[in-house]
């Protein structure tokens, strides 16, 4: 099976699509000859395309399929993730875009060696990188999943196509070619969505009510417990997680730091960041109605829903006799087969010429996240590792090879996650955990150096190895032997997060508060 399975009029709007990506990335090479130009655009894009840009960054193709599976095999418990947005943006508006454009640093991470030495700045680079391929991994296996499904070709082929597309305007273009590449990706994937909404609609027997009378039987549209229960995915646990990683995305994600050097002025950064928030809580909403739509679609046709749990069984069982496979498929929940279900409608619902589109929106929602991700990890590296450690007496001339380079090598890397993760239940949730784990860390030693002004190296060392083993602690926990199942975490994962960064920051003020009273 090949890409002929895809009409010609597909086709040549996918590939159009691409050559039109690469084509940005040449145009923009030939501003690229200093390294402010590559890394910030020279700090003149306007706002409002800055907040396209971020927007079309959070909107990934994690969110694109990952979403939709989510809200197919449970409920809208996940969206309370995008409620905590404008909480996490007014103070990211506040405090950290000032903070940022006076420094004048374009890494996220100088101000840490500053505050707490060399040691500091290390650890949260260290932890932005690897929170970056976790992303870009997480991402490239989205993408091959959906694409495998309408083209045939082998997830790591889809993946070796992209990518290389990803590296060749990325690295041509620079931060210039990210950021209005993404605003091209932005509506392009914007219309996707909605396209594809309008079809699981039209194609409903009974229409909305009949979605929505399916949904409410099914508790689809339940944002969680309210309970105060931090043990399972409650509405408090997703929206303290939201909070906190939101809050590492504004105020310490490189990808979303460096552009807030690529605008004018700092009141245009915080224009930017709100504009994102706008427009991804009503698209995200989006995203979690169409899961919703999709599952009272499946539930009206078994059929197709037996379509979907065989593709699911023959994965797992590739060499399982027809006996063994219906009894496996009869086992399967909803939460198994989710992530399967948007492409099996696009593959047998989506009409010639739309199909093209929506794949579009699809590669779009995963170029965007992991084209800024590639230039961010490449700036990191550059200014926080090589420069620092190995030769600070760069020449621009080899300052751009080494961010080319960089670029290049970031993108591979995140290729290879993408490969390595691929037969992950649930693309959202390995995200989601991963990224916590990462971050947590990175996030409670940033806010010990902001908010406690006292706090010096030896509190700030101590702090961080506590919050570490802490985090090591409850991410672990699992493999811990029954005999002694006591010492595992109580909490939920999506809290490894929260009181990973909670640790780090309380232990700081407490031991800083403790030393001035001595």
């Amino acid at each position: 099976m090949n890409l002929t399975t895809l009409p010609v009029i597909d086709l040549l709007i996918i590939f159009g699509y691409l050559a039109g990506m690469v084509i940005i990335g040449v145009y923009f090479s030939r501003k690229n000859k200093s390294a402010d130009q590559f890394t910030t655009a020279s700090g003149k894009i306007p706002g409002w395309a800055i907040g396209l840009s971020i927007y079309a960054t959070f909107l990934s193709s994690n969110t694109f399929l990952g979403v939709p599976g989510k809200a197919f095999g449970s409920n809208w418990n996940s969206f309370v993730f995008s409620l905590s947005m404008p909480l996490a943006a007014w103070v990211a508006s506040r405090y950290f875009v000032p903070f940022y454009r006076n420094t004048g640093e374009v890494s996220a991470y100088t101000h840490l060696e500053h505050r707490f030495g060399a040691w500091a700045r290390t650890y949260a680079v260290v932890c932005f990188l690897l929170t970056q391929l976790a992303r870009m991994g997480s991402i490239f296996f989205g993408i091959a999943l959906s694409l495998q499904a309408l083209t045939g070709y082998s997830m790591e082929s889809i993946m070796i196509v992209v990518g290389i597309c990803i590296i060749i305007y990325t690295v041509m273009g620079g931060m210039e070619a990210v950021i209005w590449t993404e605003v091209v990706q932005g509506v392009i994937k914007t219309i996707g969505a909605l396209i594809i909404l309008a079809l699981v609609v039209k194609g409903m027997p009974g229409g909305v009510s009949h979605i929505i009378e399916i949904g409410q039987a099914d508790d689809k549209f339940s944002l969680g417990s309210l309970i105060p229960d931090f043990t399972q995915s409650t509405f408090w646990v997703v929206l303290l997680y939201g909070f906190f990683m939101n809050l590492n995305n504004f105020g310490m994600d490189q990808n979303y730091v460096q552009r807030y050097h690529t605008t004018t002025s700092a009141s245009e950064a915080t224009r930017s960041i709100w504009l994102c928030v706008y427009l991804y809580l009503p698209v995200s909403l989006i995203f979690f109605i169409i899961g919703s739509c999709l599952y009272a679609y499946y539930q009206t046709n078994p059929e197709l829903l037996h379509q979907v749990q065989m593709q699911v069984v023959m994965e797992r069982l590739p060499n399982g006799s027809t006996s063994e496979l219906n009894q496996l498929a009869s086992t399967l929940s909803a939460a198994d087969i989710g992530d399967k279900v948007m492409p099996h409608f696009m593959v047998n619902k989506i009409p010639a010429g739309l199909l093209g589109l929506i794949v579009a929106a699809i590669m779009s929602a995963a170029m965007s996240t992991i084209s800024s991700g590639m230039n961010a990890s490449a700036t990191v590296f550059s200014v926080d590792i090589y420069q620092r450690y190995i030769k600070p007496d760069l020449t621009s001339t080899q300052t751009m090879r080494l961010l080319y380079i960089a670029t290049t090598v970031f993108g591979l890397l995140g290729m290879l996650t993408g490969v390595a993760m691929i037969g992950v239940k649930s693309v959202l949730d390995i995200w989601w955990m991963l990224s916590g784990i990462f971050a947590g860390g990175m996030l409670g030693l940033f806010l010990l150096g902001m908010i406690a002004k006292k706090a010096k190296n030896t509190e700030a060392v101590i702090a961080t190895i506590i919050g570490i083993l802490v985090i090591c602690w409850m991410t672990f926990s699992k493999q811990i032997p029954d005999e002694f199942a006591a010492l595992r975490s109580p909490f939920h994962q999506n809290m490894i997060m929260v009181i990973g960064t909670l640790s780090i920051f309380l232990t700081g003020v407490l031991i800083t508060k403790f030393k001035t009273k001595s």
